[in-house]
């Protein structure tokens, strides 16, 4: 039998009270969601999280909220739907404390965080969680957030992208530049040596910045780098910086088209492309029956706020439907020029190809019961093939998994899905790395990979002004014809 590729599996969350997924949920009675703006919400979830053996809880996040329909957030307030949102940062701590091996995530924006702030935030994270941190790259894009920050205009979409490329330059410095690796001696004479730790220099178009990394190295120095753009900027800047990518297709033809163009949009900067993992969204619905799980579907379209899921596309696209009859098709062509999401934007595209046309009412129960992301509905055996068809087809790496009720979804995924993947060959029995860090689980070396643009900024490499950077004039790094990638298990295995 042929060698089955191994997943990894994300739990992804976000730190807004009601529902994030799948509007109105937070109405059923089994739902925790209204329990989100207390600490045991979040370390219950890590518990679940790392008895499941998942690999990381993603936590997704953004600034002010979706006020583009009908140019309001009530419909998203009195929906309970990516409201009242906290911000995930301090939120890690917690799930740390009461869990060993399993990673998280948070998202942060380049747009509007300083960089020194960032870098000192995840330097922290990353010694408290003991090297478990991760960072999912953001580049903002609603006039709410702009206008919340003092600005009056969004930086245009790709200037964001020159913005965030320069923004990874100064986080490289102060990561993997400042102090060098037998920095930190502990000895009868001396704490921290000072001739090892230097001032990083930038001077650039966008960031001026002149210090010494505040926190001796921490265990990864560098977070796992999440990304989630599929613009051609998106891509590009994955390219360089991203070593796993949050996908949003609509079916596995676009995911796999996706994949294929950024992996090979790595290898042309001198990376592996198997280094790049790819996580797209799902959110399944699981039954030990088929007829269990789409009783569980009814239920939750009984609860489901329409209006919320709309007015959550309406925020992810930049476009307001209050301008479409609720009951009257439109076509994707209709939402061309909206400043918002790309992908949301391609998957609604890539999911006009079915016969029923799309209605402002049809839209807003898609979105309002898990979005345009691939959705099954089944039993386990069922789901778990919608899983194994993304993995062989599309080529990716694991998924970001999504809930529409929780806890009920995630545990139906620990206790439901997990077996029948491990049972195929497709999913982990235990962490390659029990206690280990999250890079070491996703690739299986605990910093920066050499064939990683930001181990050019490594301590002794980094003496060399911007310019040089976008040149590729730094170092030593062997191009990807010469270099030897180390494998890592999570590849293929045999069943």
């Amino acid at each position: 039998m042929a060698p089955k590729k191994r997943i990894q599996l994300c739990f992804l969350e976000t730190a807004c009270t009601g529902s994030y997924m799948a509007s109105g949920q937070w109405r059923s009675p089994t739902d925790n969601g209204k329990t989100k703006d207390r600490l045991k919400y979040y370390m219950d979830l890590a518990k679940l999280a790392e008895r499941g053996k998942i690999t990381c809880v993603f936590l997704a996040d953004w600034y002010v909220g979706f006020d583009v329909y009908n140019d309001s957030l009530d419909a998203m307030l009195k929906a309970g739907h990516q409201v009242g949102h906290l911000d995930p940062v301090p939120i890690i701590s917690a799930m740390a404390a009461v869990t060993e091996t399993v990673s998280f995530a948070a998202t942060a924006s380049t747009s509007y965080v300083n960089p020194y702030i960032l870098a000192r935030q995840f330097s922290t994270l990353d010694h408290l969680t003991e090297g478990r941190v991760g960072w999912n790259i953001v580049t903002s894009y609603t006039k709410g957030a702009a206008k919340a920050m003092g600005h009056e205009q969004v930086v245009p979409h790709d200037e964001r992208y020159l913005v965030a490329d320069e923004y990874m330059e100064v986080v490289y410095k102060l990561w993997e530049s400042s102090w060098a690796p037998d920095s930190v001696v502990w000895s009868d004479e001396v704490a921290f040596d000072p001739t090892k730790i230097k001032k990083i220099e930038h001077k650039g178009k966008y960031f001026s910045v002149s210090g010494r990394s505040q926190l001796h190295p921490s265990p990864q120095r560098t977070p796992v780098l999440f990304q989630a753009g599929t613009s051609k900027s998106g891509v590009q800047f994955a390219s360089r910086h991203a070593e796993a990518m949050f996908l949003n297709p609509c079916t596995v033809k676009q995911a796999k088209k996706v994949i294929a163009e950024a992996r090979a949009a790595a290898a042309a900067e001198g990376r592996d492309p198997q280094s790049l993992k790819f996580f797209p969204c799902i959110v399944p619905i699981i039954g030990r029956t088929e007829e269990e799980a789409w009783d569980k579907y009814e239920k939750a379209k009984s609860h489901a706020d329409i209006i919320g899921g709309l007015a959550q596309f309406s925020g992810y696209t930049g476009i307001d439907m209050t301008q479409f009859p609720m009951d009257e098709p439109f076509s994707s062509a209709t939402l061309k020029g909206g400043p918002g999401i790309q992908s949301v934007l391609n998957a609604f595209e890539a999911s006009t190809e079915s016969a029923e046309p799309w209605t402002p009412r049809r839209l807003g129960l898609r979105m309002a019961l898990g979005g345009l992301h691939p959705c099954p509905v089944g039993s386990v055996a069922q789901v778990a093939d919608v899983f194994e068809e993304w993995v062989n087809d599309a080529n990716c790496d694991g998924f970001n998994v999504a809930y529409v009720s929780n806890p009920g979804s995630f545990e139906d995924v620990v206790d439901l899905l997990r077996p029948e993947l491990v049972r195929r060959g497709m999913m982990w029995e235990d962490y390659d790395f029990p206690g280990g860090t999250f890079r070491e689980n996703l690739l299986g070396q605990k910093l920066l990979r050499e064939d990683h643009w930001g181990s050019r900024y490594k301590y002794g490499r980094a003496d060399v002004a911007s310019p040089a950077v976008q040149k590729g004039d730094i170092g030593e790094i062997p191009t990807i014809q010469e270099q030897k990638f180390p494998t890592h298990n999570p590849q293929p295995i045999a069943t």
